[in-house]
This record gives C-alpha cells, structure tokens and sequence, in this order.
C-alpha cells in the first residue's frame, strides 16, 4: 500500500508560481507511475498529467502544457508539479496518484491510490 501527503498549495496571484510536492510512503515508489489531478469548485476532477516510473517520460492535459512540469526523484519518493504563469482558473484542489498501471495514465480509474488533495488558488 502507498500513502501520498501532498504539500506546496497556497494563494499566489496571477502570473505566479507554485511547486507542489507529493511524498510517498514505502519503499516501492519507483514501482509506480505518478498522475496529478485537479478538482475545482462544483466541477469533476480533471487530469492534469503524468509522468512514469523512470521519469523519462511526461504527458499533460492540453489546458496546462506549456506552464506546468512534472518531475520525480524516486530516492526521496517524491513527485513534483511546478506551476508557473497561474492563472484564476487554476484554482482547484490538486491531488497527486499513484497506479501500477502502464497505459491510459490519463485516466482517473487506473489509479490505485491517491492523496488527501493540496489547495491552489490564484487571485486575478
């Protein structure tokens, strides 16, 4: 089993940034492909992206692509997710996941476990 604690949320004003961290618990980390989702007021939660086991390779939800990175060290078992140009409509609790699964990392089902979600809110 793995136990995901994100951190790093925060206010931050348009234009900013914010690195979001997710520290996992075990010793199996780099057993797992890592995903980042986001869940904003009165909407479902969305994918925002992935990264594999290795961290070679990425995907992102086309609404971020360009201004938000995700990277990973699997000796610290932490995935991160910087943030940069924010804007207002980022403002969403994010939520990092982890799934043992090798494809379709867009999709919230093949993720196994999850985190108690971080909150982002950017001011206009």
């Amino acid at each position: 089993q793995v136990q995901l604690v994100e951190s790093g949320g925060g206010l931050v004003q348009a234009g900013g940034s914010l690195r979001l961290s997710c520290a996992a618990s075990g010793r199996t980390f780099s057993t797992y492909a890592m995903g980042w989702f986001r869940q904003a007021p009165g909407k479902e939660r969305n994918f925002v992206g992935y990264i594999n086991r290795s961290g070679s390779s990425t995907g992102y939800a086309d609404s971020v692509k360009g201004r938000f990175t995700i990277s990973r060290d699997n000796a610290k078992n932490t995935v991160y997710l910087q943030m940069n140009s924010l804007q207002p409509e980022d403002t969403a609790v994010y939520y990092c996941a982890a799934t043992k699964a090798y494809s379709n990392l867009v999709a919230q089902r093949n993720y196994d476990y999850w985190g108690q979600g971080t909150q982002v809110t950017v001011s206009s």
